[in-house]
């Protein structure tokens, strides 16, 4: 999966391309709205991610002209504008999402996996399914065997991003830059307590156990092998 990031603050763009080449994509990042309609026409990316806010050419027209150009690749907008009426510009002009700054990467993360998914088949996956565990994005609600389970925000967005990457080992750095936006510090054990936590409200009483410790490398969240 191929995405192209404008953004002109050097920060936020740096910081955004290693998160989600850690995740997994090809990044390509580029600082101005010129500079960014040229990758776009030119690229093959199954994403663009643009800031609002850009030297030479804003946001919205830089998506305006893509779509004068017939070009349909998603986009998800970034903007510390968060008036009604910003959301409602960005989408009437094509945009597939708005999100405004600041934000989890955790949620952008699960927003740029809906939206690729979308993209690729046509229709919107909402609710992330393994076992008797379900995840509804949408609702922000969990549920095992039927049963509601109510978690904290951050509980969520561990349960979301081990869901994202079933079957994958997480190890506790990636886990810490997506979840709690933070760099991993080898002396704290709040990815510890967060997880065990969160494996004593979706795996105690039910069968089977999903959340896998992998030791010296992460956890993974999958089906047991039977």
């Amino acid at each position: 999966m191929k995405l192209l990031i404008v953004e002109d603050e050097p920060k936020t763009g740096d910081y955004l391309q290693q998160g989600l080449r850690e995740a997994g994509f090809a990044v390509e990042l580029t600082t101005t709205g010129p500079d960014g309609l040229h990758l776009a026409l030119e690229g093959d990316h199954d994403l663009l991610i643009l800031d609002v806010m850009l030297p030479g050419l804003n946001g919205w027209q830089l998506l305006q002209r893509l779509r004068e150009q017939g070009r349909k690749v998603p986009v998800l907008f970034l903007s510390a504008r968060d008036q009604v009426e910003d959301r409602v510009k960005g989408l009437e002009l094509g945009a597939d999402d708005y999100l405004v700054k600041p934000f989890s990467f955790a949620e952008l993360l699960a927003r740029v996996r809906t939206i690729v998914r979308r993209g690729r088949s046509g229709v919107e996956t909402t609710v992330l399914r393994v076992a008797d565990l379900e995840l509804d994005l949408l609702r922000r609600r969990v549920s095992r065997g039927g049963k509601r389970i109510d978690l904290t925000a951050k509980e969520f967005g561990l349960l979301e991003l081990l869901l994202l990457r079933q079957g994958e080992v997480l190890p506790r750095s990636l886990i810490a830059s997506q979840v709690w936006d933070m760099n991993f510090d080898s002396d704290t054990n709040v990815i510890e307590v967060a997880v065990r936590r969160l494996r004593a409200k979706i795996d105690d009483g039910f069968e089977p156990k999903l959340i896998q410790t992998v030791r010296g490398m992460g956890y993974v969240l999958e089906l047991p092998q039977s």
